[in-house]
């Protein structure tokens, strides 16, 4: 799988992640029968190529290194898989992990995993880049142990209303920056398409998950760029004070974005 493209890019292009968040979105769609197995592996690997099982050094694991997804996840199947959940973890704030402590460094290393909720136990993915020589790009997950139990649940009504009110506030904080001239082309080109609800940096939602999770999805992966971009912006021309409370409405904003994104993206695997 993979195509052509595989040598052109193992990152989503505007989110810059690895493919946890389609993993979780089609991997629940597969297991409540509203995706078939080659339609999910096929949306996971659209922005970042092929998908491999990475390096297995825990023998107790049920995966083999360099099995492809598709191989990986009719293994699970067998074994009682039930649910795929996001993490979107930063230094400070373990956002959806659950330990143990080495899949809670890998993962917040990466600022993305995916846990996996098997019959009789847990497993972390951890994603990173596959890259191969100079025409093969993808994305290898590397397997851990998970602590058995679950992560937080974020109501997807909770997470749209700190979502609004961080929106609000982060408002507040950029009118302290008089001159926003001071943000790159970038940042002002996405902040224009945060209006047009047409042009989205991923491919949202998998079918079969509730309407309102679709709606927060996208708005919230629209803000993720935002972020990222503005937080790769140099703010030329800022004083020290305009920079930090630039740097406190992004970090703001960023928690808040990611909370909606592990909410929505886990919807259906928390009804």
């Amino acid at each position: 799988m993979g195509g052509s493209d595989s040598g052109q890019r193992s990152r989503d292009p505007m989110l810059h992640e690895l493919s946890s968040a389609p993993l979780v979105t089609w991997g629940n769609a597969w297991l409540a029968g509203q995706a078939g197995l080659d339609d999910t592996v096929s949306a996971v690997e659209r922005r970042t190529g092929p998908h491999v099982i990475g390096a297995v050094t825990d023998p107790a694991l049920p995966f083999e290194s360099g099995a492809p997804l598709r191989s990986a996840l009719a293994r699970l199947r067998s074994l009682g898989l039930a649910a795929f959940r996001l993490s979107l973890p930063v230094p400070g704030d373990p956002l959806g992990l659950v330990g143990g402590e080495e899949l809670n460094k890998a993962a917040i290393d990466a600022r993305e995993s995916v846990l996996v909720e098997l019959a009789e136990q847990q497993l972390g993915l951890v994603p990173s880049e596959d890259r191969r020589g100079s025409s093969y790009a993808g994305v290898a997950w590397t397997p851990y142990r998970a602590a058995d139990r679950t992560p937080e649940h974020i109501p997807l009504a909770e997470a749209e209303h700190q979502l609004t009110l961080a929106m609000r506030e982060c408002a507040s904080l950029f009118g302290q920056v008089d001159d926003m001239a001071s943000w790159g082309p970038e940042v002002t080109s996405a902040l224009e398409d945060l209006r047009d609800a047409e042009r989205q940096p991923s491919g949202g939602l998998a079918p079969g998950h509730p309407q309102r999770a679709h709606r927060l999805a996208a708005q919230a992966d629209r803000l993720a760029v935002v972020v990222r971009l503005a937080n790769e912006d140099e703010g030329r021309g800022l004083s020290t004070s305009q920079m930090s409370s630039r740097m406190e409405a992004l970090r703001i904003l960023d928690r808040a974005v990611r909370r909606a994104r592990v909410a929505s993206y886990g919807a259906a695997a928390d009804g």
